[in-house]
């Protein structure tokens, strides 16, 4: 900055120092972790009702339900996936954009905070028998099971499965295991960008000295 000493004429200059805003002196904002953790849940709820009443009514439609059933299942296991992916992102965009400016790491640290208070969550709410949409579909094909189960009189015998049976059950959880591994660490890439892209540069001030 310059100004003119009217009496001499003197042109003075003075250095100006740009200072950044001081960040945060507590990295973890609980607050807006939750309200991300909140929007997330919701989110996916919302994207899960939807895939499943769309996989439901694919089925009700065909002539042939029973054929497509597992290819139904299947797509609406992989859309199921993709709707995590974009509630954590959005939970994790919610997150940083509910706190004050932060740097990048700063963000990309909340939003992996959240994708794990998500999953711990989640898996709390699965554990307790609260699966919203999915926990409502599932029980009343349990009940469709059950009554055809029961038609005429006749119960499906419990037999003790074969080893071939056996095998096909371990590696169904096999897979299952793993592509929850993968959806996982998907997920948390999706919460770390969500942050990033949320996250508001901290601001700068000038100090004339």
């Amino acid at each position: 900055m310059s100004y003119v000493n009217r009496p001499t004429g003197e042109v003075i200059n003075e250095p100006v120092a740009v200072a950044p805003v001081v960040d945060y002196h507590d990295r973890v904002r609980w607050g807006p972790i939750i309200s991300g953790l909140l929007v997330a849940i919701a989110t996916q709820l919302i994207l899960s009702a939807i895939i499943a009443a769309l996989g439901a009514g694919s089925i009700e439609a065909s002539g042939r339900p029973r054929t497509i059933t597992p290819n139904v299942a299947g797509n609406v296991g992989i859309w199921s996936t993709i709707a995590l992916l974009i509630s954590l992102f959005t939970g994790g965009w919610v997150t940083t954009r509910a706190c004050g400016p932060m740097n990048r790491n700063t963000a990309l640290l909340n939003g992996a905070i959240l994708w794990a208070t998500t999953l711990a969550v989640s898996s709390w709410l699965l554990a307790s028998g609260v699966t919203g949409a999915f926990g409502v579909a599932a029980s009343n094909a349990g009940e469709v099971i059950n009554q055809l189960q029961q038609q005429g009189g006749v119960n499906v015998p419990q037999t003790t499965p074969t080893a071939q049976q056996a095998r096909e059950i371990a590696a169904n959880l096999r897979s299952g295991l793993w592509w929850f591994v993968f959806g996982s660490l998907l997920g948390l890439i999706a919460a770390m960008i969500g942050a990033a892209v949320g996250a508001r540069s901290p601001r700068t001030q000038a100090n004339y000295t």
